[in-house]
């Protein structure tokens, strides 16, 4: 199952004692989720939702906290909306409804933002604006280098007033147009975290950090074995390369090399891929890495040397072949 069902599943089910409370979560999913129109000389308020728990959470609470019956409704999805969708609608007391919610202002105007008594409200009613948002609209995508918690906004109002709510629990949040749509948006790892905490999706919190920690060990064990194999095609290319340079020593000094330098210039001829360490342990009897370096190093300085004196190319003028 997404994400965003697994955390407004837990949203949806979370004890909320307190009725002020309940009525800043409540008034953010009728703001963000719905509307309030003219049907007649009547005010219906209307709240279209993606998720029945959801919808059958925001009944409960307008039927106890504020005294109104209401309606359930199914709508199948269509081609801009997939999936089945929920509308709660209240006809009878739809202003009396509003007015109680802050939808509509002292003068019967539409908020455009949320309600001043929720903007202004405590800590745990801006919480409760930020779990009314996300289960009105909210979405949680998976963690990662594009992770991020969005939510969309009614109007760019509603937008700043949701950054506001978050600001005051110490979440960055970042309103943005994006493709005529107004929307809020948490990106970084830790920040998408602290909110679900405040938010009180503590289950879906610690499968979040799971998937967070899985990812980062899976993505540092590939950079891992990344480096690895670039270190090793270095590694093997070097070799090669200091190869062809033993072989081009060995051509201009002829029958002038010492005993034991040109024991380790055959040795590396003979294992062109093999680092300096595994020359060593092949070496009869064994060398030390830096004993297979040094003496290497003195072969090619011998032979560059030699080759200055002659007038002829040295070593460096071989071709240096890819590893492979």
């Amino acid at each position: 199952m997404a994400l965003t069902a697994l955390v407004k599943d837990e949203l949806a089910a979370l004890d909320v004692p307190k009725s002020v409370t309940r009525q800043a979560e409540v008034a953010t999913i009728l703001r963000f989720a719905g509307g309030l129109h003219l049907v007649g000389d009547q005010i219906v308020i209307e709240a279209e939702l993606d998720h029945l728990p959801t919808a059958q959470r925001v009944r409960g609470v307008v039927e106890e906290v504020y005294g109104h019956r209401s309606e359930l409704l199914g709508v199948s999805g269509g081609a801009l909306k997939r999936g089945e969708h929920y509308v709660v609608r209240v006809r009878r007391g739809g202003e009396a409804l509003a007015r109680q919610t802050g939808l509509l202002d002292t003068r019967g105007r539409p908020v455009r933002g949320l309600p001043p008594a929720v903007v202004n409200g405590s800590l745990a009613e801006s919480e409760a604006v930020m779990r009314g948002a996300f289960l009105a609209h909210g979405s949680l995508t998976e963690p990662g280098r594009s992770s991020a918690m969005e939510f969309t906004c009614p109007g760019p109002e509603a937008a700043l007033a949701l950054v506001g709510a978050a600001r005051r629990l110490d979440v960055f949040a970042k309103a943005r147009e994006v493709r005529g749509a107004d929307r809020v948006v948490v990106r970084d790892g830790e920040t998408i975290a602290q909110l679900l905490r405040r938010m009180g999706a503590h289950g879906m919190l610690e499968q979040w950090q799971d998937r967070r920690t899985h990812r980062d060990v899976r993505a540092t064990a590939n950079r891992l074995a990344n480096f690895d194999d670039a270190n090793l095609r270095r590694s093997a290319q070097a070799a090669v390369a200091a190869g062809a340079r033993v072989e081009r020593a060995l051509e201009i000094l002829g029958e002038e090399v010492p005993d034991h330098l040109l024991y380790a210039g055959r040795l590396r001829l003979a294992h062109r891929h093999a680092s300096l360490d595994e020359l060593g342990r092949l070496a009869d009897p064994p060398l030390t890495k830096d004993a297979i370096a040094g003496r290497i190093r003195r072969l090619l300085a011998m032979a560059d040397k030699h080759a200055a004196a002659e007038g002829i190319p040295g070593t460096d003028a071989v071709d240096r072949p890819e590893a492979g």
